[in-house]
């Protein structure tokens, strides 16, 4: 698995005009699956997630995690996040996993980070045409890859 994961203040996603999930400050987590991910790979991603200390304290240190500021999640699943880009210009993604596989780990992925996090996770609609709204604050981003535990 492969997550971007933007520290915001605000991000909401529609599909066809309507928000079907918007969060205040908090997380935003686009969510890449491949096939070769596991219960495993959702387990550790979540526990870090919820832990990883981004949030400013009070001397402006990231010293905070996002359950230490009661913070909001919004996942969006994003197969281009295992794109391939070595050959040609146009990206391939025969890394992204199946999609009724990738379905089924995003839908159990924010299950655990609800369960985590005691707070109910709002998500984009998999497979769907999405537009996803931010404001990035600090900016912070940071990528993990659960396959590449650093």
């Amino acid at each position: 698995m492969r997550l971007t994961v933007q520290r915001v203040l605000e991000a909401s996603v529609k599909v066809e005009g309507e928000i079907i999930g918007e969060i205040k400050r908090g997380l935003l987590i686009f969510l890449g699956i491949e096939d070769a991910d596991s219960p495993e790979d959702i387990d550790w991603l979540t526990s870090k997630i919820s832990k990883l200390r981004i949030f400013s304290d009070d001397n402006a240190a990231m010293n905070r995690s996002a359950l230490d500021i009661d913070a909001e999640f919004l996942v969006v699943s994003q197969f281009t996040l295992f794109a391939t880009t070595k050959k040609g210009n146009r990206p391939s993604f025969t890394r992204s996993g199946n999609p009724e596989f990738a379905q089924k780990m995003c839908a159990d992925f924010v299950n655990k980070l609800s369960k985590n996090t005691g707070k109910v996770t709002q998500t984009g609609r998999f497979g769907a045409d999405m537009q996803v709204a931010l404001i990035n604050d600090g900016p912070v981003t940071i990528n993990i890859d659960s396959k590449n535990r650093e």
